[in-house]
């Protein structure tokens, strides 16, 4: 039998070495460190990101906005050509954005019965017109055969009876020529008509403007009146006189009484929130709508712009009187800076901002003047060019380091 005592293991060989239990604390202490790490970075304090506005200069500034409301551009000459006719359209000279002079061709429809009609006129009055002369020609053998009845009669050769046969068949033709004339002058108004009819076959555009759609193709049926269960066109283009846009607001009647004709309004479209455009009330339509409780008020461009387009949205704010800035020596401060008003954190009754230099906040106090729409003035404090944090959130303090926003 073999001999199995050469593989038993000895006590000493049990026993772990001293470079093992080495090993074993490295990889420990690498885990704690790594581990550690991973906590810190996790838990440390990030940067506040913060937006950031420049204090803007309080004389180039609109005066106080005393109400604001918002509205939409609208055209005060805007028109949906239609046919005064039904007919089909065999020819279209327009497409959106295309610029229209007053009397310019913009459609063509289908002439071909219109045409037809107006040479049937025309035929109609040639011979009646025609028939003129027969009865002109009748009239002077008439004439004369009145005459001789007439020389027959006073030597006592003719009856009166043949004179009066004589005489009545002159004026008859006389009155059928009388007739005749007037037929040939109501076969002239038909012509009219019919050539009306033609050209109402030609579609003008009615002023000056540009084409903002294009509602009929070549083939389409089209029609002053809707028919045929929608198969039918009402209109071939709409036309809009670009200078004739404005602004159209809804004002809360409780505020009306702070709206006058001819007051300095600011624009601002939603399309270019910083491009401020000078406006004045042109009139405020004398009527309110029951159903809203608001009175209408029509406001005109001072000057007009391509970037200006009908149906904007638009945000108009109604200025107040510019006030003059007291002479030195006394009375009103004059404002140093214009800021947003989500830049001011109020605080134990004082105002406060918070100005940024190398990303590092500097908490400084202000002296507040007028409100101006979603702006205040500056009298103290701030300059113009201070770089602010616009939108002020709770947990900022002086000296923090911030992530300006890009």
């Amino acid at each position: 039998m073999a001999d199995l005592s050469s593989l038993r293991i000895h006590d000493r060989a049990r026993k772990p070495t001293g470079r093992g239990k080495r090993l074993g604390w490295l990889a420990g202490g690498l885990l704690f460190i790594l581990v550690g790490g991973a906590a810190a970075y996790r838990f440390k304090d990030p940067k506040t990101v913060v937006e950031v506005t420049a204090a803007r200069s309080a004389a180039n500034s609109p005066a106080q906005a005393l109400l604001n409301a918002s509205g939409y551009v609208t055209p005060r000459r805007r028109s949906s050509v239609a046919a005064k006719i039904t007919g089909k359209v065999i020819e279209v000279d327009t497409d959106e954005g295309m610029h229209v002079k007053e009397g310019q061709i913009i459609a063509r429809l289908d002439c071909s019965e219109s045409d037809a009609a107006l040479a049937s006129a025309k035929a109609d009055r040639i011979a009646t017109e025609a028939s003129i002369h027969d009865l002109e020609v009748n009239l002077a053998n008439a004439d004369r055969e009145l005459k001789r009845t007439q020389q027959l009669t006073d030597a006592g050769v003719s009856t009166p009876q043949a004179l009066d046969a004589a005489r009545t068949l002159a004026d008859s033709y006389r009155a059928r020529i009388s007739l005749t004339k007037e037929q040939v002058g109501a076969a002239d108004r038909k012509i009219d008509v019919a050539q009306e009819n033609v050209n109402n076959c030609t579609i003008r555009a009615p002023f000056t403007g540009q084409v903002v759609s294009k509602d009929a193709q070549v083939g389409e049926m089209v029609s002053p009146i809707s028919a045929g269960g929608g198969f039918t066109r009402t209109g071939l283009a709409t036309i809009v006189d670009m200078q004739s846009l404005e602004i159209e607001v809804d004002v809360n009647e409780s505020y009306i009484a702070r709206v006058t004709p001819h007051q300095r309004v600011t624009a601002t479209l939603d399309a270019y929130p910083s491009w401020q455009i000078p406006s004045h009330v042109r009139t405020i339509i004398p009527t309110a709508d029951r159903q809203k409780a608001t009175v209408k008020v029509r406001i005109t461009f001072d000057r007009l712009d391509p970037r200006i387009l009908p149906d904007m949205g638009v945000k108009v704010a109604f200025l107040g009187e510019e006030k003059l800035p007291a002479a030195s020596g006394g009375g009103a401060a004059v404002p140093k800076a214009l800021i947003p008003s989500s830049a001011v954190r109020q605080q134990d009754g004082k105002a406060a901002v918070f100005l940024i230099r190398d990303n590092i906040l500097e908490r400084r106090a202000v002296t507040l003047g007028l409100q101006r729409g979603d702006d205040v003035e500056v009298l103290a404090g701030v300059t113009e060019g201070d770089k602010l944090v616009a939108k002020v959130p709770e947990n900022l303090r002086d000296a923090q380091s911030v992530e300006v926003k890009q």
